[in-house]
């Protein structure tokens, strides 16, 4: 009976650093983002294609063109979420089944829109990833061809940090530096270990 942490975030709050955190201190960790990544070379890019057209190029989406023809079209994303969801749950299935195989006593599930999509019923604790506004603001726009307006979309589809703190069972704030995130992260596995997750979570 693994204990599934599910880790979620908005963008530029540093949830790919906990993410590798965890994954340094032993945990098996299942990254979304990762496996939307290799569906989108693979199982889904015939769907997509078929959905969007002249979105894939050799077999494998363009994301430059995916976005394009999906930003500012709820009905567009919608379609395609309906693609890629089923998939990547399986996906998350295959990793769980291999977990508790493992025996490992903790699993994270590294979920960007965990709260928006209302999928943390599904683990017995929420990690929230989080960071003062102006500090996500000059990481995101310091990334490369990042915008104001694909800031600003991205932003319009996530829940504000406010809501996703009071939803939280966990929190790390990355503001702080490394090492205290690490500590956070670290008193995150000691508060569940000794858990058990429900029998049936990844139903």
């Amino acid at each position: 009976m693994t204990f599934l942490l599910g880790l979620t975030g908005s963008i530029g709050m540093g949830k790919s650093t906990t993410s590798a955190m965890f994954r340094a201190a032993g945990v098996p960790v299942h990254d979304a983002d990762q496996a939307v990544h290799d569906l989108y070379a693979g199982a889904a890019a015939p769907q997509i294609e078929a959905a969007f057209p002249g979105t894939t190029a050799n077999g494998v989406v363009d994301r430059a063109r995916l976005s394009a023809a999906v930003l500012g079209r709820p009905e567009a994303l919608a379609k395609l979420e309906a693609i890629v969801h089923p998939l990547v749950r399986a996906e998350e299935q295959a990793f769980l089944a291999k977990a508790r195989r493992g025996g490992a006593a903790v699993a994270v599930l590294d979920i960007p829109l965990l709260l928006e999509t209302g999928g943390e019923g599904r683990y017995d604790g929420v990690v929230v990833v989080t960071a003062p506004a102006e500090v996500q603001r000059k990481r995101v726009l310091g990334r490369p061809g990042m915008t104001e307006e694909k800031f600003a979309a991205i932003l319009a589809r996530q829940m504000p940090d406010a809501e996703k703190r009071r939803r939280a069972h966990f929190l790390v704030d990355t503001s702080r530096g490394l090492v205290a995130a690490e500590r956070q992260v670290r008193s995150i596995l000691n508060a569940v270990a000794g858990r058990f997750g429900r029998p049936q979570r990844a139903g």
